[in-house]
């Protein structure tokens, strides 16, 4: 979930401007919980998603 949409319920305004020490660190938070993802682009994302498809397929095999 991005912060962009979200609204305070302290100061009711948008959590993007950090108005309030509230908004600013549920800002903060979420951008640490997103970094991770956030410098996958999506051509690595593409190439996890292919390993793991072939890691299951593997696995399926190997137990028929």
């Amino acid at each position: 979930m991005t912060y962009d949409r979200l609204v305070c319920a302290n100061c009711a305004s948008p959590v993007s401007e950090g108005r309030c020490p509230v908004c600013r660190a549920n800002r903060e938070r979420l951008q640490q919980e997103s970094s991770f993802f956030a410098g996958l682009n999506p051509t690595t994302l593409i190439a996890l998603l292919a390993v793991l498809i072939a890691a299951v397929a593997l696995l399926a095999h190997q137990t028929v």
